[in-house]
């Protein structure tokens, strides 16, 4: 196996682009918070990633990526990144470093992390959101990405497709978002009228600028090589969030008025359905992927408002459902033709593909929302998840970490 520097360079540049997806999380959160609550919102995202960045190397990629378990898991054999060095691993991607290949999912895992934060923001303790966040990275992200993309996993083994994280990403941070939010409960005043509305819109669309740059090292990162593969897959993925992005803004004005908002929130939305698919689909499917994200995750979020739940930012709605569409759409769209490791979907002959991603769906739900559950109920029954409705009161940035982010609350 020899290492390509060309493919080398590519998956060390994507790499980048994911860590900066991260700030990018932090920022697009951060804006859509109230004032009180915009610096402990964006620690959340910079804590987890100095965090999993720690956890990922000591015990993380063996977890996910290690000698197979039954294929439910993976061994210990690249604890502490033993084994893991200059040369290509035998497995995976071959032909670049061991090392290049393990940061990049590091960054993977550290924003599936963040992207949960969204759901409890204004009032979790900072505390209870670092225990859950170790431990939802041991017991849930680790499975299903060992299940997904890990050597003798039993969904890969199946032949269920996720090019970039639609499942291991983004099903897995939305239902375990929506779980942890129902164990939390709203936060105070929701849904009686008061006043929850974004601090800062220019920094949500800084915020979704970056997380849109930094797709393409997601998505087109994930072919593992600078070559075409990478070429088709950055194409669709910039024409999924194009094609979400319009439609949302269409919606919104339809109702209302066109926002950037809910622009912004459409982009993203494109960007999360197209990710399992992006190296498996022609690149104008990502038209009707993109169109496809912006409708269902927008009547979820309104869903969501009728349940009167309090799953603050959409996770759920955004990336749980932005995902589902994107695995099903997978099972529609995909083309072997594209990428000889993939496989045929619905419209290309191949019906088995969508039942082999529904499989996979149903499964991380159901995995994802439960574990989650158990670890939100752990945690709140022996730390206690939430702070003191006078700390939520006072807002979080004052009261877990004893600063503001605009100085004195009277300019």
């Amino acid at each position: 196996m020899a290492i390509n520097s060309g493919d080398t360079a590519w998956i060390l540049i994507s790499s980048a682009l994911v860590m900066l997806m991260t700030p990018g999380v932090a920022l697009f959160y951060g804006g859509m918070v109230r004032r009180k609550n915009i610096l402990s919102t964006m620690m959340m995202s910079f804590a987890i990633l100095g965090m999993v960045g720690l956890l990922w190397v000591l015990y993380g990629y063996s977890l996910s990526f290690g000698a197979d378990n039954g294929g439910v898991i993976g061994g210990l054999d690249f604890l502490g990144l033993r084994g893991v060095g200059q040369e290509p691993s035998a497995v995976y991607a071959t032909t670049v470093p061991h090392l290049a290949y393990m940061i990049f999912q590091a960054m993977f895992a550290i924003i599936t992390v963040a992207l949960i934060t969204g759901a409890v923001v204004e009032r979790i303790k900072f505390s209870a959101l670092l225990i859950f966040s170790a431990l939802w990275l041991t017991f849930v992200y680790a499975p299903v990405a060992h299940w997904v993309w890990g050597s003798g996993g039993w969904l890969s083994r199946l032949g269920a497709l996720d090019f970039a994280g639609g499942t291991v990403v983004h099903i897995c941070a939305g239902m375990s978002a929506l779980a942890l939010s129902l164990v939390l409960g709203p936060r105070k005043g929701f849904g009686n009228g008061s006043a929850m509305e974004p601090n800062n819109i220019p920094i949500v669309a800084l915020g979704a600028g970056l997380l849109w740059f930094g797709w393409f090292g997601f998505n087109a990162g994930s072919a593992l090589t600078a070559g075409g593969l990478a070429s088709s897959a950055f194409v669709a993925t910039n024409t999924s969030a194009a094609a979400a992005a319009f439609t949302w803004m269409f919606l919104s004005w339809l109702y209302r008025r066109p926002t950037l908002l809910g622009t912004a929130t459409g982009a993203v939305a494109g960007l999360v359905a197209i990710t399992p698919a992006a190296g498996f689909v022609p690149p104008l499917a990502g038209i009707p992927i993109g169109i496809g994200a912006a409708v269902v995750c927008y009547y979820c979020m309104i869903l969501r408002t009728k349940w009167r739940v309090d799953e603050s930012l959409d996770v759920w709605a955004v990336h749980g459902m932005g995902g589902t569409w994107g695995a099903l759409a997978t099972g529609l769209f995909a083309s072997a033709a594209v990428n000889s490791a993939g496989a045929d979907g619905l419209f290309f002959g191949n019906a088995l593909l969508l039942g082999k991603q529904l499989i996979g769906i149903v499964t991380v739900w159901a995995f994802a929302f439960g574990v989650s559950w158990v670890i939100a109920k752990v945690i709140d029954m022996l730390f206690g998840l939430r702070v003191s409705p006078a700390e939520e009161t006072v807002g979080l940035d004052i009261s877990q970490h004893g600063e503001r982010a605009y100085g004195s609350l009277l300019r």
